[in-house]
């Protein structure tokens, strides 16, 4: 044996370590637990040492159990020596034989977390057909590939008669080294003879931290190879040894929870192997496992953790003294400077910890998890790591052709190839790939984080966020179109696949480059309507159309902002303040000829002119866009305008007309494939078919609508058809139904911007003054139905605001109420329709009839003037 290696199964001299410990400890009369306290080191340490699972104890541990012991002289020279490896020429004790008679010389496994998969995969390679004669487990430090080499070489015994060994590879040792080593684990005196103690049987060696001596490991392999033609090499370091044959196997961190399940419970987040591991090793430090309170963190702190174990370890130690919400706020910014506690190197007893996790002997004098990242960064040449500090930019995933945009940095000609780099990234363990779609590739956050520092220090930050903005607009601009028509689905993932990197794009935009925010935020208005952001989007579009840079801009690139900010503001009740913003927007399409914008601005006039009580222009500017759009043969914007003009036949009540108008809405949808437009045309059928009092059908038609909404990601729409089924279901009597409606509307609302309250609270109010009114109980029907009248007046909705002074009206018979009835559908040129007449004839001293829109008294069931 050489001084430079040690076989990992064996022990110097006579008297094993665990032995001396177990035998010390007995006659001094402790406990593990009272001899950990006594020494300062934790009960896990002394019991791996014990159990001879502590590979290579490290120096410190030793002295302090040996003066906890109260050893000195002789027995703590014997001590001191048994916890070091032979040093001598000795071969390594015989191996253990197994129970099927295989030798195996290596310490022993471990339970794993998360890492099921990857054995079974790696065994497979091991024990189906021809393996291949080196396969090497690459990745960061800490990231568990010595705990997974040590699985799968157990799991594999059985299929290596010639036995199965292991070298932990020393700094600064040669070929001669590693050789004379890996024939000693095998019993032999020299390579020459290990061909014949094999006798053409497969035996499989593990050389664990190549990356210490890695030509002479190199070389060392390429020689076995010849001499021992049925030995098998698993290897474990931070990049391959480069080798004929070899198979790369990356060890990736642990699977985190995404964050859309930050508020799911202890359960559902264990099922993530980083969690997992984060709350065994929190079990360790603490009695209490996570409360409620805390799981939001949990799932925080492994997401920013990367899932690297080494990371999770280290913070999960810190568990002792603060919780996990503390933890979040206090190192989720700076994960790179996560240490062993104290300040000791991460390798201070890093051979006790269980894996799911780090391995035992990672590099001498590695002592943050940002030095741990920095010896792989220097494995990279100057373009990789240029390449890399790049790649920085990108905060979540992102796809071959968004690095390949990212990395032309405005370079003529192709983009650069960005395949062999992240090939090489993924080979040295600073990339993580999940899944089979696009966007597919992610930094780790460690790695991403001290990229941005080297980026940082080489004076490249500016440069890169501004073309990161680029990359992302042009994507956003891109899409856009797709966000209106059959490809709608497709497009919204794309959009929702980046939503990490859109905030900080736009952000650094509006500061470095106004105008390129501005396109940004044009293309994301009408993903920020499909997802509900409507509030912070219209903020966005204001802000850059106010900044004076963007003043010289493109007219039409403004027009669409102006416009995109009064369809924002319709979705939460602030239509009238932006009825301006789309006048002007029309003016300016109308003067450059753009038919498409002057389209678009007619068609939003025509929703959000009643909000300012301008219903005949309204009117007249949905019959425009219709004319114009029939002029131009452009199909789909026939179909909006007559979605828009059904509204305002509802209003009128002419019930009849707005559902000729939405069959031909699903017919022109039809005709371009435009499945989100026929989705909502059936959802305008749902409720004209309540407005009808066909209850029943109501709800049955709402549920499927709510089903596609659901599907097509339109959360905003699917609430309003839930509001038509909570209205449907209260009026026909099915109570409890409606009450459960009333419960998923209030449990899905967003938070809101505008007056306190948001539109589910309106129909949520309606529906709650219905069941209360059909229950008997008129005071608190009252009282619900006021609510829902001031949400409506609040918002502007007055058809809205009509149906809750009718229920009003109808729970109180006060004529005060009757004539705010006939105020607001005067003003709102509203027109009742027979539902709500019927409602109104069980009041005591009821007048004979409602109006029809003008103040005028029509009879029951009569239609309003077309």
């Amino acid at each position: 044996m050489t001084p430079d290696h040690d076989p990992l199964w064996s022990t110097a001299g006579p008297v094993r370590l665990p032995d001396l410990l177990h035998g010390h400890r007995r006659a001094a009369g402790l406990t593990q637990a009272e001899l950990a306290a006594r020494a300062g080191v934790g009960v896990r340490t002394v019991r791996d040492l014990e159990r001879g699972r502590s590979a290579r104890p490290q120096r410190n541990t030793v002295e302090l159990l040996a003066g906890a012991l109260g050893l000195g002289g002789a027995d703590r020279a014997e001590f001191l020596a048994a916890a070091r490896r032979p040093t001598g020429a000795e071969p390594a004790p015989a191996p253990a034989p197994t129970a099927s008679g295989t030798s195996v010389a290596l310490p022993p496994p471990a339970d794993l977390t998360g890492r099921e998969r990857d054995v079974a995969e790696l065994a497979a390679v091991f024990t189906d057909g021809y393996p291949p004669p080196v396969v090497s487990l690459v990745g960061l430090a800490g990231v568990g590939k010595t705990a997974l080499a040590l699985a799968v070489a157990h799991r594999v015994a059985g299929h290596h008669s010639g036995g199965v060994a292991g070298v932990l590879v020393s700094e600064g040792s040669d070929s001669t080294d590693v050789l004379c080593v890996c024939a000693a684990v095998f019993d032999a005196a020299r390579v020459g003879e290990l061909a014949a103690r094999l006798a053409g049987r497969p035996a499989l060696l593990l050389l664990d931290a190549i990356e210490r001596a890695p030509e002479a490991v190199a070389e060392a392999v390429r020689r076995l190879a010849v001499a021992a033609p049925t030995l098998r090499v698993l290897v474990t370091g931070r990049h391959p040894l480069g080798l004929p044959g070899e198979r790369v196997w990356p060890v990736t961190p642990l699977d985190v929870p995404p964050a859309d399940v930050d508020g799911a419970g202890a359960a559902e987040l264990d099922r993530y192997p980083a969690v997992a591991l984060f709350t065994a090793r929190l079990a360790q430090v603490r009695r209490e496992p996570p409360a409620p309170a805390e799981l939001p963190a949990l799932a925080a702190l492994v997401r920013r953790l990367g899932g690297l174990p080494l990371a999770i370890e280290l913070m999960a130690a810190r568990g002792r003294v603060l919780d996990l919400t503390e933890l979040l706020d206090r190192y989720g910014h700076r994960v790179l400077d996560l240490a062993a506690p104290g300040g000791n190197p991460v390798g201070s007893g890093w051979e006790a910890v269980d894996p799911g996790g780090a391995e035992p002997a990672p590099v001498v004098g590695t002592v943050t998890l940002r030095e741990a990242v920095a010896v792989s960064y220097r494995l990279l040449d100057a373009d990789e790591r240029w390449a890399l500090r790049r790649l920085s930019a990108f905060w979540n995933r992102w796809s071959v052709e968004l690095a390949e945009e990212l990395l032309d940095a405005g370079r003529a000609g192709a983009h650069r190839d960005a395949v062999p780099l992240l090939d090489r990234l993924l080979e040295l363990g600073l990339l993580s790939v999940r899944g089979t779609g696009p966007f597919r590739f992610r930094l780790l956050d460690a790695v991403r984080d001290f990229a941005a520092e080297q980026a940082a220090g080489a004076g490249e930050s500016t440069a890169i966020r501004r073309r990161h903005a680029e990359v992302l607009t042009g994507l956003v601009v891109r899409t856009a179109p797709e966000l209106a028509g059959p490809a709608l689905v497709e497009a919204v993932h794309r959009l929702d696949e980046v939503t990490g990197d859109l905030g900080p794009a736009l952000a650094h935009a509006a500061v470095d480059e106004p105008v390129t925010a501005l396109r940004l935020a044009v293309g994301l208005s009408p993903w920020w309507r499909l997802r509900g952001r409507d509030v912070s989007g219209r903020q966005w579009l204001r802000r850059l159309l106010a900044d004076p840079r963007t003043a010289d801009a493109d007219p039409t690139l403004r027009a669409w902002a102006l416009l995109g900010v009064a369809r924002l503001a319709a979705e939460h009740g602030a239509a009238a303040e932006e009825v301006p913003a789309a006048r002007a927007a029309l003016a300016v399409f109308q003067a450059a000829g753009d038919v498409p914008g002057e389209l678009a601005a007619r068609t939003a006039l025509c929703a959000l002119l009643p909000a300012t009580g301008e219903h005949d222009e309204a009117r007249e500017q949905g019959e425009v866009a219709l004319a114009l759009a029939a002029r131009h043969g452009r199909t789909r914007d026939m179909a909006m305008a007559h979605r828009q003009l059904s509204w305002h036949d509802i209003r009128r009540g002419d019930l009849a007309r707005a559902r000729r108008r939405l069959a031909a809405v699903d017919r022109l949808a039809a005709q371009v494939a435009e499945r989100r437009l026929r989705v909502l045309a059936r959802a305008g059928l749902a409720e004209v078919t309540r407005l009808e009092g066909r209850y029943a059908d109501a709800v049955e038609v709402g549920w499927q609508v709510a089903a596609a909404l659901a599907e097509l990601g339109d959360p905003g729409h699917r609430r309003r058809v839930l509001g038509t089924v909570g209205l449907a279901l209260a009026r026909g009597g099915r109570h409890a139904e409606a009450q459960d409606v009333v419960a998923e509307l209030r449990g899905s609302s967003p938070a809101v911007g505008w007056a306190g309250s948001g539109p589910e609270d309106g129909v949520c109010a309606l529906i709650e003054g219905h069941l209360a009114l059909h229950r008997g109980h008129r005071e608190l029907a009252a009282e619900w139905f006021a609510a829902a009248a001031e949400s409506g007046t609040a918002r502007q909705n007055r058809r809205e605001s009509v149906e809750a002074l009718v229920g009003l009206a109808a729970s109180t018979g006060d004529p005060v109420a009757r004539d705010r009835l006939d105020r607001v559908c005067r003003s709102g040129g509203i027109s009742l329709l027979p539902i709500e007449e019927e409602l109104l004839a069980g009041v005591p001293g009821g007048r004979p009839g409602p109006t029809d829109g003008r103040g005028a008294r029509r009879g029951k069931g009569g239609g309003g003037p077309h």
